[in-house]
């Protein structure tokens, strides 16, 4: 269903903005993957284990895949073992692979992983400082 594969400028190109569900200046990290959904807008249909608290909204350029009709776009989520939703658990110090630091996050822009995306708020002085505004984070 998902893919890190593939996951760059091009991929991101017809990203117009990310909506954030739930604010992410609350997370230390969340998971970034790239789905297949069968719309470029409204919000994704999520399979997964935990919640998804973001996703792409892309631009009426973006094409669908040949073959699925589908369209490749990210979703941000966390799972009941992340740092959010457990703090004394697995991911106390360190992160998964696929996590990124939220407030690193931009339209075309795959998120980085932070100090603080990796360590924890113990890092969260080195991290860049949140976006003013509403939760979205698109081009303008």
């Amino acid at each position: 269903m998902s893919s890190l594969l593939g996951l760059n400028e091009d991929a991101l190109s017809h990203e117009l903005e990310i909506h954030w569900i739930e604010p992410p200046e609350q997370f230390d990290y969340v998971r970034q993957a790239l789905d297949k959904t069968p719309r470029r807008g409204n919000r994704p249909r999520y399979e997964r284990d935990g919640r998804m608290v973001g996703y792409a909204i892309l631009g009426k350029g973006a094409e669908a895949d040949p073959d699925s009709g589908l369209y490749r776009r990210r979703v941000f989520f966390v799972l009941p073992i992340d740092r959010s939703d457990d703090p004394e658990g697995i991911y106390r110090q360190g992160a998964p692979g696929e996590a990124i630091d939220p407030l690193t996050v931009e339209a075309t822009v795959a998120g980085r992983k932070t100090p603080r995306s990796q360590l924890g708020q113990g890092a969260a002085l080195t991290s860049p400082p949140a976006q003013a505004g509403g939760f979205s984070a698109g081009r303008r």
